[in-house]
This record gives C-alpha cells, sequence and structure tokens, in this order.
C-alpha cells in the first residue's frame, strides 16, 4: 500500500520519473543525431531524413515534458545528462558500424618488404612507391579501405615495424579502379618526399 502510495503521488513522477524519461529520450536523440551526421558525411542520403524525423519527434516530446509545468530543475539536469551521455552513445555507435572508407598512408623504413608481404595476404588493394626520407629512402605504402578494415592492417604494421608512421583520413567517394588508385599513390608520395627533403 505505502509503495502504491509513493508511485501515485505526483510530484514523484514529476521529480524522479519525468526526469529519467527525459534522461534516456535525450540519449536517442542525440544518439541519432550523432549518427546521422555522421552518415551525411560519408555521403550517405536515404538513412539521415529517416534519423532526422525520429530525432526531431524524440526532441519535441521532451522538451514539450520539460516545459510543461512549474520548473523542475531535476529535469533540467536529466535533460543536460541525456545529452552528453547521447554525444558519448553516438561515438561509440560509429566506431562499432566502422561505416564508409578510409585512406590508408604508411611510411616504412625498416623490414618493408615483409610488412608488404603480409598486407598482401589480406587481399587488399595497395600500390607501393619508393619515396626519400630524412637522409634514407623509405616505402611508401597507400590504400583505401574499410574503415573496419584498418585495425588489421594496423596491427601488421605494428608487428613488423612498431616506429613506421602512418595515416588515416576518411575519403567520401572512392574509385576501386587500380589505375587510379596508383596515379593518387605516386602523386601523393612525390608531395610526401618533397616536404620531407625541404625539413
Amino acid at each position: 500500500m505505502a509503495l502504491w502510495t509513493i508511485l501515485s503521488d505526483p510530484n514523484f513522477f514529476y521529480y524522479v520519473i519525468l526526469p529519467i524519461l527525459i534522461f534516456f529520450a535525450r540519449i536517442a536523440d542525440v544518439s541519432l543525431d550523432t549518427v546521422r551526421i555522421i552518415l551525411m558525411s560519408k555521403g550517405y542520403k536515404l538513412l539521415p531524413p529517416v534519423l532526422g524525423f525520429f530525432e526531431v519527434i524524440i526532441w519535441l516530446l521532451a522538451v514539450s515534458r520539460i516545459l510543461s509545468g512549474p520548473m523542475n530543475w531535476v529535469g533540467y539536469l536529466a535533460y543536460g545528462a541525456g545529452f552528453g551521455t547521447g554525444t558519448y552513445v553516438g561515438m561509440v555507435i560509429d566506431e562499432k558500424l566502422s561505416l564508409g572508407k578510409v585512406s590508408l598512408n604508411i611510411v616504412i623504413r625498416r623490414n618493408a618488404k615483409k610488412v608488404i608481404q603480409e598486407i598482401r595476404k589480406t587481399g587488399h588493394l595497395m600500390t607501393v612507391t619508393d619515396a626519400h626520407g630524412e637522409g634514407c629512402e623509405v616505402k611508401f605504402l597507400y590504400m583505401v579501405l574499410n574503415r573496419q578494415d584498418v585495425n588489421q592492417i594496423i596491427s601488421i604494421v605494428k608487428k613488423y615495424n612498431p616506429t613506421a608512421f602512418y595515416s588515416i583520413q576518411e575519403v567520401r567517394l572512392a574509385n576501386d579502379d587500380e589505375q587510379v588508385l596508383t596515379k593518387a599513390s605516386k602523386k601523393y608520395s612525390k608531395y610526401l618526399a618533397y616536404h620531407r627533403k625541404g625539413k
């Protein structure tokens, strides 16, 4: 009887249940917003509008509840906490989904032959060119691959050459034609060699 009395108390709903609902609504809302922006940056055209629809509906429901009735500081805190948590959740979702393609650029001085052999065994398309580093010759590896495959390649590089330099860049559109990839690789390696000589 006492529990039912507490649950049926309007203040309990307003200061406990409602803030909890607002908190989780904001997590869902901001998570969708983060994923929507990421998908837009990667060139997706169908999914972002759908996510945007649900995002706005959830946001309107949360805001309408927090603005109705007297001032509720607990609800405001839940609103802010949900926003921060939702941002984090959205980034985690993006990391787990590993959507899109990236360009992976690797500069190797030691054990280059072994690294190249092991990477080619994975079946990924790769272009290798010679470049000039600081006082020595280096191998420049250029790849365009799915984000979910990056860790596999990086683990190979670190295994045989832990000090190798590499950089990862987002790619919105990629042509998988080998000739296009080779030309892009040579152009980038010349640019890299020029700037290394200038240091």
